[in-house]
């Protein structure tokens, strides 16, 4: 009996290991809010740029799955569906119209196209975090997949 209960506490320990179960999938947008910024010079722009720090419970996510909840921001210059920007907010709260901070965006990768809607979705990923590319967000998710439509 207690060999089958380490063995399965060893399992649970694996998997919270390599995925973030999301309880509730708006909670990793508090967690990923908790960056800060400096300040640094970027040659090939010629000026001082912000630069993401990442807390250490961010950096602990680094390449392991989640799952969010948000909302499809239509975006020129992403490729339709399978590559687009996601937001904690609605299109007319999100970072890109002044109502938010870039800590609320992510670009997403998905593995098949996921249909655009502008009701909350749950979508699955690995997180990749970016404090060096200024020509991209700060917060990545490869290999997305859609989880569910969420309710409201």
């Amino acid at each position: 009996m207690k060999k089958i209960l380490f063995s399965a506490l060893a399992l649970l320990a694996l998997l919270s290991a390599t995925s973030i179960q999301a309880q509730d999938a708006k909670s990793i947008w508090t967690t990923l809010a908790k960056v800060t910024f400096k300040k640094q010079y970027d040659e090939m722009l010629g000026f001082k740029v912000d630069v993401p720090v990442f807390s250490p419970e961010i950096k602990s996510m680094d390449g392991k799955m989640v799952e969010i909840r948000g909302y499809i921001i239509p975006v020129e210059g992403y490729r339709g569906h399978k590559e687009f920007v996601f937001s904690a907010f609605p299109y007319n709260m999100c970072f890109f119209c002044g109502g938010a901070g870039p800590e609320t965006v992510m670009e997403v990768y998905a593995k098949e196209a996921i249909k655009y809607t502008t009701e909350a979705i749950v979508i699955k990923g690995k997180l990749d975090l970016n404090a060096d590319d200024v020509n991209r967000l700060m917060y990545g998710l490869k290999d997305a997949e859609l989880v569910k439509t969420a309710a409201k």
